[in-house]
């Protein structure tokens, strides 16, 4: 059963979207948890010590896809 999904893509700089990796690192590295706005509501996520790290790279005729995946 899914209790929570936030989902948000927008177009950014690739500077800008470097910046919103290392606000997510620092979160992660320092907190041991996330924050995430959705709606007006703010979500704290407690992410545990080991996790499930993926990068995904997919390049195609049309553009590219770099993807990172967290599970536990």
């Amino acid at each position: 059963m899914e209790l929570f999904e936030v989902e948000h893509e927008e177009r950014m700089r690739r500077e800008a979207a470097a910046a919103k990796l290392r606000q997510l690192a620092d979160a992660l590295s320092k907190h041991n948890s996330v924050e995430v706005k959705n709606e007006g509501l703010r979500y704290t996520v407690k992410v545990p010590d080991e996790v499930e790290f993926s990068l995904e790279v997919e390049i195609t005729d049309e553009g590219g896809e770099i993807e990172v995946e967290l599970k536990w």
